[in-house]
């Protein structure tokens, strides 16, 4: 199903089931070696609480959440925000991390990714460089394992010809086969070659309302970012009426960039390899009792 998609939208793409590659390893260096075991999908909080106004007493923690979802000590991947009462700004974090368990502490490997003061380009760090909390803040699209080895989808892409991008056209696909069943699929790709447009949220929150996409828009602050980029998406088909995001993908890269992923910008050159792991249970966090549909993008 998925290469069938791919190949509408790239010049050449391979999907084929694989040993999940060591995880604990280069490029990716995570605090567990697999995507397998248990696989779920978290969806907590919602834009609504950043957008049209934030609402900063929204803060959760990622071991809670792997209780939450009947999984402790469970392998979290995704795209999220920071507790701004932990930063003292706002800014995008890239989750990774092995939660607690009644044996081990937590090992946070997760980055964030902030305007850097000095020079208004990205700041990427390493959140264990400075906080020792797993918390995070408004929002955030996970996907949970049990951190183990076994078969994954390995996906390949390269040379965009179509106007979607990688994580969207999986998705898309998806969507277009499985049609009113949901599936939600999660896990970790490289942007091999080329460059990518990522957005980093400002470190104040907007003080006027932002009510539109084009008010979105103008609040974040865009880049052109370059190649290798670790990304991790967290993507459902269809939204079963929980009002979730159906797509929402971070990335870090080991030379000071990252951020919220949105398309390659080097069509002709891009290359993509992916790993992923079709989940088995999707759980709503904490959903907006208030919603709209901006700033989804």
């Amino acid at each position: 199903v998925l290469q069938k998609g791919l190949k509408e939208n790239f010049a050449d793409a391979q999907v084929s089931v694989v040993d999940c590659p060591d995880l604990t390893q280069e490029p990716f260096n995570f605090p567990a070696k697999g995507i397998c075991g248990k696989p779920r999908i978290a969806d907590v909080g919602g834009v609504p609480y950043l957008i049209p106004l934030v609402q900063k007493e929204k803060v959760y923690d990622l071991n809670t959440v792997a209780k939450d979802i009947e999984l402790p000590g469970a392998f979290i991947l995704g795209a999220g925000a920071v507790s701004s009462k932990v930063l003292g700004i706002n800014a995008e974090l890239i989750p990774i991390v092995q939660t607690k368990s009644e044996k081990k502490p937590a090992v946070n490997g997760s980055y964030f990714a902030q305007i850097n003061p000095a020079d208004k380009g990205c700041l990427l760090e390493k959140y264990s460089s400075k906080y020792t909390d797993c918390e995070f803040g408004l929002l955030a699209n996970l996907y949970a394992s049990e951190g183990q080895p076994g078969k994954v989808i390995e996906v390949k892409a390269n040379g965009r010809t179509g106007e979607l991008n990688f994580v969207s056209c999986l998705r898309q696909t998806l969507e277009k086969h499985y049609g009113e069943k949901p599936v939600g699929m999660g896990g970790t790709f490289i942007i091999q070659k080329g460059k990518a447009k990522i957005h980093i949220m400002p470190p104040e929150f907007s003080a006027c309302p932002l009510n539109t996409d084009e008010d979105v828009n103008n609040w974040l602050k865009f880049f052109e970012m370059k190649a290798p980029l670790i990304c991790q998406p967290v993507i459902v088909s269809r939204d079963p009426g929980f009002d979730l995001r159906v797509e929402h993908t971070h990335c870090f890269s080991h030379h000071g960039e990252g951020g919220h992923y949105h398309q390659d910008t080097s069509p002709d050159s891009v290359q993509y390899l992916g790993y992923f792991q079709p989940a088995e249970l999707l759980f709503r966090i904490d959903r907006p009792q208030e919603t709209h549909l901006i700033g989804r993008d």
